[in-house]
């Protein structure tokens, strides 16, 4: 074994080997566990560790400070060298970074920073493999076929500067995707969700939900093109929300280029976007949605700098009761457009203060709504009014006067989140989900359902 093969020792050993004015050091150790499962039966299951460092160097000169960055997989204590020569080599090369900032300093070191890396594996499926067990037996005395994964990674993050930062987070990501067919596959309905450790999810509940919606199925309704009242699912409304926050930086509003720009110049900030009581929040410590306490940035862009690492988070209000409250900034951007510094956080949730579940908001339904499961394929038509476009996905379900009646076809939609904000009638109570589309970079996300009068449904899809 390496005389230095401890995360934090390769940390330390790479600031020692430092020659230029600032280093910044960030050491990730990953392990991930699988399941997967095909025709209500397991297929395969595996587990892997990694280690990926990157060394950000930054150079004073006459004309301002340049930043060099190279990250490295499985590294070594043979590899340090030349891999924070590397990174001095790019600073020296580059022309001075725009987003400089002095390092950041004075944040109280974490107690653990000298531990050992959290390590997830096998065991973490313990008491859900069994119950998947069980699911698999119930779908095939009911006449469908499961299949999905389940996916657990813990990546343990240890960031350490020539300031003087040595900082340490552990964060645990699992998702569980699950999608029932009929035995004919002319049926198919979709279910997922977010989790830290496996123990808040229940198969059973899950395979219970996707069989009364392939029974809805049984009964196929043709719509054509239009505007329906609409109830978005918490994963739809995350999948839209994730894409509102990622489009909301201060930089870009301020010159002009986004749907929170105001025309004529500034912002929209104060504006209120939502007649609901809606908040958009993000907070490092939502229990159940914990993510880092401080930046990490492996790069620099308008949303995130490397300058900023281990700048501490704190919770934050996007739109709060209905009116946009805080874009996002780096020290960077707050500096060019006056604005709070307000940097990313890995979590996201919506609260309305609604009481009523999903289920609830279907039975409260007076006349015809559609009910959506997911959406999929999102894409960005128009920045300056954040126009996306996606397709419905697993079971698009016709409500009538609070009863599911049947599916109907799936859709292309047109539409903008910020609009849907300021259109949405009902909000449901916010709960954890997974986001469908954005599921692979973000997971932590608490959604209510929304109502939407009039969405808009613009084509006809094919999509499955």
């Amino acid at each position: 074994m390496s005389r230095v093969s401890k995360p934090y020792e390769i940390v330390e050993r790479a600031l020692e080997l430092s020659t230029t004015d600032g280093l910044v050091v960030i050491a990730d150790e990953h392990s991930s566990a699988n399941l997967r499962w095909a025709g209500n039966a397991l297929t395969t299951n595996g587990v892997t560790r990694g280690r990926t460092l990157t060394v950000i160097a930054t150079v004073d000169g006459a004309k301002g400070t340049a930043s060099g960055v190279v990250s490295r997989s499985a590294v070594t204590a043979d590899d340090l060298e030349p891999l924070v020569r590397a990174a001095e080599a790019a600073a020296r090369g580059a022309g001075p970074a725009e987003d400089t900032q002095p390092l950041v300093s004075g944040v109280p070191s974490s107690p653990d920073f000298t531990d050992p890396p959290a390590e997830t594996g096998s065991e973490v499926f313990g008491d859900f493999a069994p119950a998947l067990g069980d699911a698999f037996a119930r779908a095939r005395v009911g006449g469908r076929e499961l299949y999905g994964f389940a996916n657990h990674e813990l990546n343990s993050t240890y960031l350490g500067t020539s300031t003087g930062l040595r900082l340490r987070h552990d964060q645990p990501t699992g998702t569980l995707e699950l999608n029932a067919k009929s035995p004919d596959r002319t049926r198919s309905a979709w279910a997922g969700r977010s989790t830290r450790d496996f123990k808040d999810v229940d198969p059973a509940a899950m395979d219970a939900e996707l069989a009364q919606r392939l029974r809805w199925a049984e009964r196929r309704i043709e719509l054509p093109a239009g505007r329906y009242e609409t109830l978005l699912p918490p994963t739809a409304v995350a999948d839209l929300l994730i894409y509102q926050l990622w489009s909301s930086t201060a930089r870009d509003a301020v010159e002009g280029r986004t749907v929170f720009s105001q025309p004529g110049g500034g912002t929209r900030l104060g504006e209120t976007l939502a007649p609901l009581p809606l908040t958009l929040r993000s907070d490092p410590h939502a229990p159940g949605l914990e993510s880092s306490p401080f930046v990490i940035a492996h790069s620099s862009g308008d949303s995130g700098s490397v300058f900023d690492n281990g700048l501490p988070l704190a919770p934050t209000d996007w739109v709060r009761e209905g009116k946009l409250e805080r874009l996002t900034t780096t020290r960077h951007t707050a500096g060019l457009t006056g604005l709070p510094v307000s940097p990313a956080i890995d979590n996201l949730v919506l609260d309305g203060g609604g009481e009523r579940s999903l289920e609830e908001m279907v039975a409260a339904t007076t006349g015809r709504a559609l009910l959506l499961t997911c959406l999929w394929y999102i894409r960005e038509v128009d920045p300056a009014t954040l126009l996306l476009t996606g397709l419905t996905r697993d079971g698009v379900y016709l409500v009538e006067d609070g009863e599911v009646v049947g599916e109907v076809n799936n859709f292309r939609f047109n539409e903008s989140p910020v609009d849907l904000l300021s259109r949405a009638s009902e909000a449901g109570r916010t709960e954890k989900t997974l986001p469908r589309e954005w599921g692979d970079w973000f997971t932590r996300a608490a959604m209510p359902a929304l109502r939407i009068p009039d969405f808009n449904m613009s084509s006809v899809s094919q999509g499955v």
